[in-house]
């Protein structure tokens, strides 16, 4: 997989940089079976799980706050089966999807009730983002990896509190950068 260094997301164009070994080999008859990325890591603890879309995200988010179990699905669609989902009987398992994906898992949710202890669908993405990151899709990575401007974090500023603007104009005030 390539990703885009400066957006963090991954490269689709011209080409999507992604291959299978199988496809690649030509095998005749394989039977591909996917699993979730990090899969492995449920042997070695009982932390919950907090599952998200993109194997970046886990990996990121393993980082940030490692006292869960990051996993990743493989996109939006990716292996949420019944199938893959089986090895997260009897866990606790919070699903964290990008903005905009919220109602896809929550209907997806219903799959993991009789599989998992406990299932919560977060919807904290949806209800602290803008538009603007609405319409990116960005996910919860992009949050913690993201380092908002001093222009953004004034615009912020004058948002909460309008009277912010009066004052700048008044004291002819300017932002440095």
């Amino acid at each position: 997989m390539c990703y885009n260094a400066e957006t963090g997301h991954r490269v689709k164009e011209p080409q999507a940089f992604v291959s299978w070994a199988h496809s690649e080999l030509k095998l005749q008859d394989f039977h591909l079976k996917q699993c979730l990325f990090g899969e492995h890591l449920l042997k070695k603890s009982s932390s919950p799980v907090m599952l998200v879309e993109s194997e970046k995200t886990a990996v990121v988010m393993s980082h940030f706050i490692p006292d869960y179990i990051w996993l990743a699905t493989g996109g939006k669609n990716g292996c949420f089966n019944s199938e893959a989902m089986q090895v997260l009987k009897g866990r606790e398992v919070t699903l964290i999807p990008d903005l905009g994906a919220t109602e896809q898992w929550k209907e997806k949710s219903a799959l993991l009730s009789g599989i998992c202890k406990r299932v919560v669908v977060s919807n904290v993405l949806e209800c602290t983002s803008d538009e603007e990151q609405r319409s990116q899709g960005l996910d919860i990575a992009d949050f913690f990896l993201y380092s908002p401007s001093k222009r953004q974090i004034l615009h912020q500023m004058i948002q909460r509190n309008p009277a912010l603007q009066l004052l700048i104009d008044e004291l002819d005030l300017e932002l440095i950068e």
